[in-house]
């Protein structure tokens, strides 16, 4: 009888493997899982800790700490989820222990106690060299401590994602036209000037989207709730166009739009996490908005972004398109099709995923250091660029490994 059940079992063991061997989208999700677990994981493990708790701010290529360079409140606080987002998602007790790391030196060295907000800049020893509050910078900053309740339960992190996130509302945002400005001094002065003059951004706001989306999860507060639905509607009304199928990226007070340029990457990011904020609120009338703006924003910069060579290049500026792609932008690529996927059930959506995922494994991994190449212009990736910096984070591509592993 144990020699039947053995058989059994090992038959069916094997007709597993060779069903997940035979379906395309088993092979893309364990791919993807895989590179991001052995591959980009152990380099921020190995070199983004610093021996005294803190993190390096610039981080060359093959490891090489810059000891000396200022670190940021939002590479920071990108660290904090990533590590809070990779033990939640695998189980590793190397990423709760850096978890909590992050959350213990972001807490003590970015947070102003006397002003409020997150600072963006400090020197090694965490003596603040900008202290600026920008939007962006807060809501990371709710976003990586929430995330790190989630995987740890420490209420201490939940306390300051709310502490946070009161501050954001009491003192960054625009009581006339609504929404949150781009930038204020250390004391919540307005600045006089801003990229491209514009006082409000997409980009702010997506991650303002993003940030309240999974503090909501963790909050079921109702002036949050509501704050939440207003930046879902903020979105689909104010700054989508539906006649070119982009979103917006610059505005004036009065959400008037000031630049012509998409940015593909963005697009196609705020597409499927402007699902995920419709989908946490559970107002089916938003979630069937959100998914169709989805779909037609992936569709169109599917269509437009897409380099003959099978990644999504980064922007369209004055009618002129970039001929180089990011890193981020492909792993934001790849998980907008996968919800494209997910919404409307066609294989076409994964098949462009596999065709970036072929593009990142031809071109952006780094098989001698580990990571990805930040940048690929003009046919090449650009192997000099530092892999930690304040604009270079583990999240986006941390982010599609932990979602691809949790497709089934």
């Amino acid at each position: 009888m144990k020699h039947i059940i053995f058989f059994l079992l090992t038959c069916f063991f094997l007709c597993a493997c060779r069903s997940s061997q035979d379906n395309p989208t088993a092979v893309l999700c364990a791919e993807v899982t895989e590179e991001v677990r052995n591959n980009v994981l152990p380099f921020w493990s190995n070199y983004a800790p610093s021996p005294d708790g803190s993190f390096y701010g610039t981080v060359m290529r093959d490891g090489t700490p810059l000891s000396d360079a200022p670190r940021g409140g939002v590479l920071n606080s990108r660290i904090l989820w990533s590590f809070a987002a990779a033990a939640k998602t695998f189980g590793n007790e190397t990423y709760f222990r850096l978890a909590d790391q992050a959350q213990r030196y972001f807490l003590d060295t970015f947070i102003d106690r006397t002003n409020g907000g997150v600072y963006w800049l400090v020197a090694p020893d965490g003596t603040v060299v900008n202290s600026f509050k920008y939007t962006y910078a807060m809501t990371y900053g709710i976003y990586g401590l929430a995330e790190h309740y989630l995987a740890t339960g420490n209420h201490e992190s939940l306390d300051a994602a709310i502490d946070l996130y009161h501050t954001l509302e009491i003192k960054g945002r625009d009581l006339q036209y609504d929404g949150y400005i781009e930038a204020f001094t250390k004391d919540w002065k307005r600045l006089d000037n801003y990229d491209n003059n514009a006082p409000k951004t997409m980009n702010a706001h997506l991650h303002v989207l993003e940030a309240y989306t999974l503090l909501y999860r963790c909050w079921q507060d109702e002036g949050l709730r509501k704050r939440l639905e207003f930046c879902t509607r903020l979105f689909m009304d104010r700054i989508y166009d539906p006649t070119r199928k982009h979103f917006n990226l610059f505005f004036d007070d009065a959400w008037n739009s000031l630049v012509d340029m998409d940015s593909y990457g963005h697009d196609v990011e705020t597409g499927w996490l402007l699902c995920e904020a419709a989908r946490t609120l559970g107002d089916a009338g938003l979630v069937e908005r959100a998914e169709r703006i989805a779909l037609d924003v992936t569709d169109t910069c599917l269509a437009q972004g897409m380099a003959p060579e099978g990644c999504m290049l980064y922007e369209c500026k004055g009618g002129k398109t970039a001929r180089h792609c990011s890193w981020w932008g492909q792993a934001e690529t790849m998980l907008a099709c996968l919800n494209a996927w997910q919404i409307s059930g066609d294989e076409r959506y994964l098949q462009y995923a596999s065709t970036v995922w072929t593009f990142v494994k031809n071109n952006l991994i780094d098989h001698e250091y580990g990571e990805w190449f930040s940048d690929w212009l003009d046919g090449q990736p650009q192997i000099n660029a530092p892999k930690v910096s304040m604009w270079r984070c583990p999240y986006h591509t941390v982010r599609l490994g932990c979602r691809f592993a949790n497709i089934h």
